[in-house]
């Protein structure tokens, strides 16, 4: 019998059932979700208008390639750029978070015809071959993976940026609110020190939203607090709430011509349908604005818990570094309480539930960290 190339280590658990914020596996045991599937879950869990819009798609037509007229894509990006506020900005579709990192630095080096690139510790950009190169964990850059062209900085780091950053810098790539890094917020400084470096030596500066994009902040994109605009921002888990896509945002600054990007799967007829239903839900039902309200509800009610050594977070993506390994603490919420959560290294507790979640999901989580932690809420 043939088996799966054994690289996940996994829970025996198998979800068969989801609706909203919850789970079911096949004991008929509920779970709360709390972390999205690595925040892809942005919408909830078989929104009824999301799984509506696909059922009536796929009834109709379910692919094509790019080489004919698919409509959808078309209203995909009038309404991204409408709720994201970049109406100017051009969509290029793809299917993951990955090809969307790789087509952007991609671009960037078709731009100003620059090879060297400018990332920051702790990063993660994707496995494909540019991303990863991006990405500061080693143990997952194979030798083919060619990252000499790559320079690390500290993040969050206003003189190292200042100084990194040259006339041979092809671009910037950079996380609003590092995800796998253990949810690290870029300051306001900081994020608008690297876009006037950025203008001053003709570097693209590339804001990845992969994981804190997509209204997950309490805004459509995180680095919109700090006031900058940039130039490529990419984007995919909850752009489909689970459905395959990914995409990137592209200043008026680049011109296209046919064949400097391309993809197969990108943008078909059923990616867009998904990513449609998504945004149309995220504007009728303020999820952007619950995401504001719900992370602020949950990083309170935590902060009252306490017995944490650091808080981090904005919106709906949130980490709690302990002092200790948090591996027990995870299979206790997980186990005895029947609650999702996902970690960041090996002491931090992090939390990406759906956009849509509610103040009687989050006490649930509350009431459990503070049993777990001997605290009270």
């Amino acid at each position: 019998m043939a088996e799966l190339f054994n690289v996940y280590p996994l829970y025996d658990i198998e979800p068969v059932k989801a609706q909203g914020s919850y789970l079911w596996d096949t004991h008929g045991t509920r779970y709360l979700d709390l972390y999205g599937g690595h925040a892809v879950i942005s919408v909830g869990h078989t929104h009824p208008r999301y799984v509506q819009a696909l059922t009536d798609q796929l009834n109709k037509i379910s692919f094509y390639s790019n080489s004919v007229k698919i409509p959808l894509q078309q209203e995909l990006a009038d309404k991204l750029g409408a709720l994201s506020d970049h109406p100017d900005y051009a969509l290029f579709l793809c299917n993951s978070g990955a090809e969307a990192n790789e087509n952007a630095l991609k671009l960037a080096s078709f731009h100003n015809g620059r090879t060297q690139v400018v990332a920051f510790s702790k990063s993660f950009h994707g496995r494909t071959a540019g991303a990863v190169a991006a990405t500061d964990n080693p143990a997952i850059v194979a030798p083919i993976n060619y990252n000499q062209h790559v320079t690390f900085l500290p993040y969050n780091d206003v003189e190292a940026a200042r100084t990194g950053i040259t006339t041979d810098t092809c671009a910037v790539i950079i996380e609003g609110i590092q995800g796998v890094g253990g949810i690290q917020v870029a300051t306001d400084e900081f994020l608008q020190a690297l876009r006037q470096r950025c203008d001053e030596t003709g570097t693209v500066l590339i804001l990845d939203g992969v994981q804190c994009g997509y209204g997950r902040s309490g805004k459509f994109f995180s680095h919109q607090f700090s006031g900058i605009e940039a130039d490529i921002i990419s984007m995919a888990k909850g752009m489909g709430n689970g459905f395959p896509i990914g995409g990137i945002l592209i200043s008026p600054k680049f011109k296209a011509s046919y064949g400097l990007l391309g993809t197969t799967f990108g943008g078909n007829h059923l990616a867009s349908t998904a990513a449609i239903a998504v945004l149309d839900i995220m504007k009728d039902e303020g999820l952007m604005e619950n995401a504001t309200r719900m992370g602020n509800y949950l990083m309170d009610g935590i902060r009252q818990i306490g017995g944490y050594k650091e808080l981090r977070g904005r919106g709906l993506m949130i980490g709690i570094e302990y002092d200790y390994p948090v591996d027990t603490l995870r299979k206790t919420l997980l186990f005895d309480h029947k609650q999702f959560t996902g970690v960041a290294g090996k002491t931090i507790i992090r939390l990406l539930p759906s956009l849509a979640i509610g103040v009687d999901e989050a006490d649930q989580f509350l009431e459990a960290l503070a049993l777990e932690t001997k605290q009270t809420v």
